[in-house]
């Protein structure tokens, strides 16, 4: 992909192929797509090679490189850039003259996505590998190295919704790190207390995707868009946020497993959270509870 499609681009035999529109987009259409290549070229299969013998052991270059797997997150936040360049251009000529020289039986949009199927796919080797290896010297090893490379998905997945927030006038890396999102029903009250909770409970909730920062939680409107692959990923847009200085939490609300509530300056807003599961509800309650203490 690299050879037969990104050097090419900047072949001046093939120039007359390339539309206007599409010459410098280099960058957007493979992403960091090179770096992840020479990561592994150099760096991880050497590294992986040296554990032929000892497969159990490999954990170990997982946790050495633990780092550098961090750049897929930023080939993963670039892929619906990259992908929305290439629908516009996925008949051009350039690319139809490129995939006949290289022989290839599928066309460049298959193999933009390996890196992202590939961050996905290590969980699952090291799954399989730990399930082999209970008593064996590398099993804590193997473990922390699945471990970690779930984060990096999480971290992966977050930033992918985070990207898609729309309508936020700050910067939203000034809100420290994303901890935790997700979907959630939400009833308010701002009447600074007059209104009963079991009164509010009556009205019927709004849908909220909900970003946990260090600093603020946002509160989003989800926005499901019509289209394929990225084109379908949801956008949302942002409606209003909590500085987690002012922020207080109710663990348990009677009556509803699911439900907590987050309160703003002494109880002068009140929202109650309804998470899809006791499960989902207790992690971010700890979540928030760790940004308070």
């Amino acid at each position: 992909v690299l050879q037969g499609y990104a050097a090419e681009m900047d072949n001046p035999l093939m120039a007359h192929l390339i539309s206007p529109e599409l010459q410098n987009k280099k960058d957007i259409l493979f992403g960091n797509m090179e770096e992840i290549y020479h990561f592994h070229n150099r760096i991880f299969l050497r590294e992986l090679e040296t554990y032929v013998e000892y497969p159990e052991l490999v954990g170990r270059c997982f946790l050495d490189q633990m780092e550098d797997f961090q750049i897929y997150e930023k080939y993963c936040q670039n892929k619906p850039r990259s992908e929305s360049l290439w629908r516009q251009f996925s008949d051009s000529v350039f690319f139809q003259e490129c995939q006949r020289k290289l022989d290839h039986k599928l066309s460049l949009d298959s193999y933009l996505l390996k890196p992202v199927q590939r961050i996905t796919k290590y969980q699952l080797l090291l799954k399989e590998m730990l399930k082999y290896s209970k008593n064996c010297e590398g099993a804590e090893d193997l473990q922390e190295a699945l471990t970690s490379i779930l984060g990096i998905l999480k971290a992966v997945n977050d930033s992918m919704h985070q990207i898609a927030i729309t309508g936020y006038d700050g910067n939203l890396n000034e809100l420290g790190k994303l901890l935790m999102q997700g979907s959630f029903n939400v009833w308010t009250d701002h009447k600074k207390g007059h209104t009963k909770v079991k009164d509010l409970a009556r009205f019927k909730p709004m849908q909220r995707h909900l970003f946990l920062h260090e600093k603020a939680v946002l509160f989003c409107k989800k926005r499901e868009e019509n289209g394929e692959g990225y084109e379908k990923a949801p956008s949302y847009s942002y409606k209003h946020s909590l500085n987690m200085a002012a922020v207080g939490i109710t663990e348990n609300i009677k009556g509803d497993a699911k439900k907590f509530e987050i309160w703003y300056n002494a109880r002068e807003e009140v929202y109650i959270i309804q998470a899809p599961t006791p499960e989902v509800k207790a992690t971010w309650v700890n979540e928030i509870r760790k940004v308070l203490t």
